[in-house]
């Protein structure tokens, strides 16, 4: 084995090794609606939070294969677990696009733990040397635990909207640091309810000019091949329904050996069990496939210096929907066939169902992006800005 794929396995290995961990944390998590400190400092020693950052800088750099496997590892045994990994590993990808000093500067510690939200609902007034910052966001995933939140931002200049050299709103994302935030309790979901996505607000913050980049429109500043497509960071998130999937055939798996039926018989008997299951390995083959196939076609490109085209990233934003789309249907299949085992709030059933419901609300899988990829295979634009 090389020195690179004994890394590779050890990564994979580690996030798996956590898996006692995360069963143990689970309870708090419910009951506290954030992941539980040890489990994010573990999290953070075994270096899950740096797989994106570049070797130039003594990081990993992985390959975003493995990072995908990673993500599924956690997000198997626990979902909120593996959207940590997942929304922490936008901070070497987000990094390529600010200027490189100051990035370095402000990961000093490569796991430093980075949250955020990309939509603009904040203000950025244009100052000298920067931004005064003011804003709320929903949704900040793991909000209590970042070292640095992105929060989307309108620039305002002269009191007015500041426009684009192409004639739309300039957006930042800008850099915050966590302990300036005030965190506002509002996440009370049943699904991912271990993320702690509270919103967070901060009123007139200055923020420097290099502590922010326009997300749409930013130059990539690195040269290595991980960083060659804009958006290669929404990688992670297909490994999460994966992972959700995988646990919950399992879960039914086990289930099926021991309960019996109304009638007496093993579960594992059952016709319909036994078709629910083929039909939900078929599903999350399929979709694990059709992802991992565009990911290192895409790969294998950036690699060779060559450009993706535009057919493959609409295959590669198509194939993490069809991730979602698939898990959720797996996951309802073997939901519908524990039965009342499933309705158990401690239950895997029961936490996957929630689980996966829960991440595919997300806009990234919508079915607004899967209309976007349909107009790239029809040669017409996405009509999404951020596709």
């Amino acid at each position: 084995m090389s020195d690179a794929a004994a890394a590779t396995g050890n990564y994979v290995a580690a996030a798996e090794a956590l898996a006692e961990l995360i069963q143990a944390s689970r309870a708090e998590m419910e009951r506290a609606r954030r992941m539980p400190v040890p489990l994010v400092a573990a999290m953070a020693e075994a270096g899950l939070f740096a797989l994106s950052m570049p070797r130039a800088w003594r990081g990993p750099e992985l390959d975003p294969m493995t990072q995908v496997r990673v993500v599924e590892a956690l997000s198997k045994a626990d979902a909120s677990t593996g959207w940590t990994a997942m929304l922490g590993l936008h901070a070497g990808y987000f990094i390529a696009f600010l200027e490189q000093a100051a990035a370095r500067a402000m990961y000093a510690d490569l796991n430093a733990f980075t949250g955020g939200v990309t939509r603009p609902t904040g203000q950025a007034v244009r100052v000298r040397g920067g931004f005064r910052v003011t804003g709320r966001w929903a949704l900040g995933s793991c909000c209590q635990h970042s070292r640095w939140l992105f929060s989307g931002c309108r620039v305002i200049e002269d009191g007015s909207p500041r426009l684009a050299a192409d004639g739309g709103p300039e957006i930042r994302l800008c850099y915050l640091p966590g302990e300036a935030v005030e965190v506002i309790d509002t996440w009370n979901s049943t699904g991912l309810r271990g993320t702690g996505s509270h919103d967070y607000r901060i009123a007139d913050f200055f923020v420097p000019e290099e502590q922010s980049f326009d997300p749409l429109r930013a130059a990539v500043r690195r040269p290595e091949p991980l960083y060659g497509v804009r958006n290669m960071y929404l990688c992670n998130l297909a490994g999460i329904p994966l992972g959700i999937a995988r646990a919950a055939i399992d879960a039914v798996l086990d289930l099926a050996q021991d309960k019996p039926t109304r009638i007496g018989t093993a579960l594992k008997d059952e016709a319909h069990v036994q078709l629910a299951l083929a039909r939900a390995e078929a599903l999350l083959g399929g979709a694990r496939g059709f992802f991992f196939d565009i990911l290192e076609e895409i790969w294998a490109t950036l690699t060779s210096g060559r450009p993706v085209s535009q057919r493959q990233h609409a295959l590669y934003r198509l194939a993490i929907c069809n991730a979602y789309d698939a898990g959720v249907a797996a996951v309802d299949l073997m939901f519908k066939v524990g039965s009342s085992s499933a309705l158990d709030a401690a239950h895997p059933l029961d936490r996957a169902f929630r689980d996966i419901h829960a991440a595919a609300q997300h806009f990234v899988v919508s079915a607004k992006i899967e209309e976007a990829a349909g107009r790239v295979f029809l040669g017409l634009e996405p009509g999404v800005p951020s596709f």
